[in-house]
This record gives structure tokens, sequence and C-alpha cells, in this order.
């Protein structure tokens, strides 16, 4: 199983696209998204046809608290600002801050701890915890990028959006 780990999408529609795009060509079926999207709307402009993937979203400082309250999109779980999931016996968590991460990894109950918010490329790990920043999906500062975990290898890798 895969995953795709993604943050501050920031409206960019033709990102969004592409991203989901690479996720139904590769059958990627999670999605976390660790805040700053803005504005719901995007994943839906941007949603492939017969996609069903499930997105994990927390908020990020940016986002439009009311609109996403307001819509109704099946694929899309709202966590507020800390989410957690467990899959094939890997705990993760995801938020978009990254002083909550960090406090988050130092627990040490996760595997995974993602999160946003600098738009940085970045890992590093706390004892047993991968803390994990995916870059951002907008090219703000950086070049737009995400991570990809395969949880049967237990590997984490960086896409860059224009090299996919």
């Amino acid at each position: 199983m895969h995953i795709a780990i993604i943050s501050d999408s920031h409206d960019n529609i033709p990102n969004l696209k592409k991203f989901f795009d690479y996720c139904q060509k590769e059958k990627i079926d999670t999605i976390i998204h660790c805040g700053d999207l803005c504005k719901i709307n995007c994943v839906i402009e941007s949603w492939p046809k017969n996609f069903e993937a499930k997105i994990h979203f927390v908020y990020g400082n940016a986002d439009i608290l009311e609109e996403l309250n307001n819509k109704i999109f099946s694929n899309l779980k709202i966590y507020g600002q800390i989410g957690e999931i467990f899959l094939e016996n890997k705990r993760m968590a995801f938020t978009h801050f990254p002083g909550q991460a960090k406090k988050l990894g130092e627990t040490q109950k996760y595997d995974y701890v993602f999160y946003g918010h600098d738009h940085k490329p970045w890992e590093e790990t706390l004892k047993k915890t991968a803390l994990v920043n995916p870059g951002n999906l907008a090219g703000i500062f950086y070049k737009a990028s995400f991570a990809l975990l395969d949880l049967e290898k237990n590997e984490l890798s960086l896409k860059i959006l224009e090299e996919i």
C-alpha cells in the first residue's frame, strides 16, 4: 500500500490536477493533506473522474474553515488540527505546524508524523518516529513536491511534481 502525503497546495489547481492524476495512475488510495489547501473547491475541481482515494485532511493557517465545514465531499475526512490513522501496523499522525509535529513525535506513539507550513521538504528521526515534511504542492519558495510512503517496504520517497 502506498500513501501520498501533501501539504500547502494553496489553491494551485493545475498542480492538484497533476498530483491527483499521478495518484490515480499509480492506484494510490490514501492521501494525507497537512493543511493549507485553502478552498475546498480546489479539490472538487481537480479530482479525476472515478477516483476513489480517501483524503485525510487537517487545517492549516490559510484554510477557510467555514467553507470546509459546509461542503460535502465523501472522499474527504476532516480532523481539525491533528489527524491520526493506523494502516498496515503503522501509526501515523499529521498536523500543519512543525512545532506541533515535533511534540507529537516526541511522544513516541507514532511511526510517522507528517506536517507542512514552512514549505520545505524535510525528514528527521526522533528515536523511532520519522518526522516528515513533504514540501509544498503549490511550488512556493521550493519546487512543488510531495512524499510517497510505501507501507509494505516501509520506504519514504520525495517526488518533485515536475518530474512525474
